[in-house]
């Protein structure tokens, strides 16, 4: 079922444009959602994004003794959302109540949920989809998928530990309570690898639920030789007695891991 602003936007209408960045800076539109358990990506609404940044020009914004220069206004609201010093969510983004935004940058079009903590230079791209109870760590790298506009968004849904200095790209889907280990690359075409049983299994753009992953490399054959390439190794699943707030190093003990 279409939404009612979706024809006028699809148009180009100035104000309907503006009445989806409104509805998206307070959470009442989203640029991909899962219906049915499969994520959806409302291709209109970043059509949308992208017609605003056409729309709007340059201008000079002043906070306190602080000035900007850019094209988006600043957020006015953030209900019930800590914001430490200097985080930053942008204009267009949406974080729920409850949620911990560290020296941190939220990016427009995205959406993180009540609980999770964006951590001290992690940042979330655009239109990027942050479930409930996640928790990004220090330096983590959310990528943003804004063109082109049928291009699914990174998901990370609900209950997920990303570990520091993680990077997740190019619409890459982390599904629940998955924990990624510290330094892991997931992209469109990483390789990841299900190496707990006698042969392994093969993802591409997404880790199964509940999976604990760490960085790999496997061999490549190319025309000067035998390289090693990266790759990430789901070595095992986190166990429903884990509690869902424990920490990298705590979830990967079970296994014998040390990240």
């Amino acid at each position: 079922m279409s939404h009612p602003l979706q024809a006028s936007a699809e148009r180009g209408d100035p104000d309907a444009i503006l009445a989806v960045m409104d509805l998206l800076d307070r959470g009442e539109l989203r640029a991909a959602s899962k219906i049915d358990d499969q994520w959806v990506t409302h291709v209109w609404v970043k059509q949308a994004i992208l017609q605003y940044f056409r729309q709007r020009q340059m201008e000079q914004i002043e906070v306190g003794p602080f000035r900007f220069h850019d094209k988006i206004p600043l957020k006015q609201s953030a209900p019930g959302v800590r914001i430490v010093p200097p985080g930053v969510i942008r204009y267009g983004a949406f974080v729920e109540a409850g949620a911990i935004v560290m020296p941190a940058y939220v990016n427009i079009g995205a959406r993180v949920g009540a609980g999770t903590m964006v951590d001290t230079w992690a940042t979330v791209g655009s239109c990027a989809q942050i479930g409930r109870n996640v928790h990004l760590s220090g330096g983590v790298g959310i990528g943003g998928v804004l063109e082109p506009p049928g291009a699914r968004p990174v998901i990370v849904e609900d209950g997920a530990f990303i570990g520091s200095r993680a990077i997740v790209v190019e619409g890459v889907v982390v599904e629940e309570e998955a924990v990624i280990g510290a330094n892991v690359v997931l992209t469109a075409s990483t390789a990841i690898l299900d190496v707990t049983g006698p042969v392994e299994v093969r993802y591409s753009g997404r880790v199964p639920a509940r999976s604990v992953v760490i960085p790999g490399t496997r061999q490549k054959r190319f025309p000067a030789g035998d390289y090693g390439v990266p790759c990430a190794l789901i070595i095992g699943k986190r166990q429903a007695s884990t509690d869902q707030k424990t920490t990298l190093n705590q979830a990967l003990r079970e296994f014998d891991v040390a990240v």
